[in-house]
């Protein structure tokens, strides 16, 4: 039985996601962040010593980081669902996204989110990370003309992965300027096992 290791308003909503489209079973272990730092409790590092989310269990595996654990569910229990034929040059822009997500795209994202605690003190960092900001949203966007998913015409996990990047931005108030990333997670969010893991996974306010 799959375990996932979910903290509230985190990544691993994502993972949640993933197996109601693959229609699998599993068992969700909730854990919540402290209200005051808004990290995740210490129980988590009973599971891995990182004391991160997400994170699974399953046959006695522990596995972290999410492009990992998409991998890992869709290789062991997909049944070929949900990813590209790997004799496909399909499957090289599946791996591509997969890793894309939290290897580049999210990094600007994520300084952003720590700059702005800074205050002041944080203003002269703001121009360069504006700028690697709108050259990734930019990508991603154009990536999308014409398409309704990252590769080809049906959902991959690939889009499963990258969804936290229009949601972060949508929570920053920069979505507006990308029309196709924009109706990408709109559709995304439509899906009915989207609208399952959410109402098993809690309260996941991102982009919304």
């Amino acid at each position: 039985m799959i375990v996932v290791h979910h903290l509230n308003e985190s990544r691993s909503q994502r993972i949640l996601w993933l197996l109601e489209e693959l229609g699998l079973s599993y068992e969700i272990k909730h854990y919540q962040r402290d209200a005051q730092t808004r990290l995740a409790p210490p129980e988590l590092k009973a599971i891995h010593p990182l004391g991160k989310s997400p994170v699974i269990t399953d046959n006695g595996r522990t596995i972290f980081e999410s492009g990992a654990i998409i991998d890992y569910i869709i290789r062991w229990h997909g049944g070929g669902r949900l990813v590209p034929d790997a004799s496909n040059s399909a499957y090289d822009q599946y791996q591509m996204w997969l890793h894309y997500g939290e290897g580049s795209a999210m990094l600007p994202l994520m300084l952003l989110m720590y700059v702005m605690r800074l205050g002041e003190a944080g203003a002269p960092l703001h121009p360069r990370i504006e700028s690697e900001i709108a050259n990734h949203l930019g990508y991603i966007d154009a990536s999308l003309e014409g398409k309704p998913f990252l590769v080809g015409d049906e959902l991959t996990g690939a889009d499963i992965q990258m969804s936290v990047i229009p949601e972060v931005a949508k929570a920053f108030g920069k979505l507006d300027a990308y029309p196709n990333m924009a109706a990408w997670i709109e559709r995304l969010h439509a899906r009915p096992a989207w609208q399952t893991a959410l109402e098993k996974g809690g309260p996941y306010m991102l982009g919304r």
